[in-house]
């Protein structure tokens, strides 16, 4: 998930990269504050600075309990809240209107492997994906026994498969290649085994291999 290999999976290693950055700041932000308390005497029952105590207490509780997480997450969820886009079927508006259409395909998890089905076209696969280079793929998500998870880490993010509901996430492929899509959600014993193969090809590829599959399933 770290080594994107499509829009949406770039827009979510560069959040993760960033909430990375952040959390090692406020790490060593609190360590430093640490060694600094550690290394400060101990106040007696008369001292003088025993007497501002509780309104120094108050001072890091609002500070550090509300002040800094606020100032730490806000950004990052102004920062990744556009991310989420790149995964919803709008691709039209995110790619332009010359963009080419995007293609649909309808992918049910089932214990334990995923069946993927071109509509258009008839194909039908066994953990298989195959999808044109370059050119937005909507995946309807659905299944037909219990709660499953699509993801291709290196394409885009999860989504869940619920029995009885149909959802959509938006995929897309900027170069060619073989990518591991992998159930996220336990769903059974054979859970770690419920895994999927996408592969990406050139549009003009991936056209003349839809075409030859179509006309063989017509047959059939």
């Amino acid at each position: 998930m770290l080594d994107p290999a499509g829009p949406s999976a770039h827009a979510i290693a560069a959040v993760w990269w960033w909430m990375l950055g952040v959390s090692a700041l406020v790490l060593l932000g609190v360590v430093a504050l640490w060694l600094v308390a550690m290394g400060r005497h101990a106040p007696t029952a008369n001292d003088d600075t025993q007497l501002g105590a509780g309104q120094t207490g108050r001072r890091w509780i609002i500070g550090g309990g509300i002040m800094l997480p606020v100032a730490a997450i806000v950004p990052l969820l102004i920062f990744g809240s556009p991310a989420g886009l790149h995964q919803l079927p709008l691709a039209r508006s995110i790619a332009g209107e010359t963009a080419a259409p995007p293609l649909r395909v309808n992918a049910t998890g089932q214990q334990w492997w995923w069946a993927l089905h071109y509509p258009a076209s008839g194909v039908r696969l066994r953990n298989e994906l195959r999808l044109p280079v370059g050119r937005p793929v909507f995946v309807h998500v659905g299944s037909v026994d219990v709660i499953h998870s699509f993801w291709v880490p290196r394409l885009g993010g999860k989504l869940d498969a619920i029995p009885g509901r149909i959802g959509i996430v938006r995929l897309q492929a900027d170069q060619a290649g073989s990518f591991r899509g992998q159930c996220a959600e336990f769903c059974g014993l054979g859970h770690a085994h419920m895994v999927m193969t996408v592969i990406a090809m050139p549009a003009a590829e991936f056209d003349a291999w839809l075409t030859a599959q179509a006309s063989v399933a017509n047959h059939d």
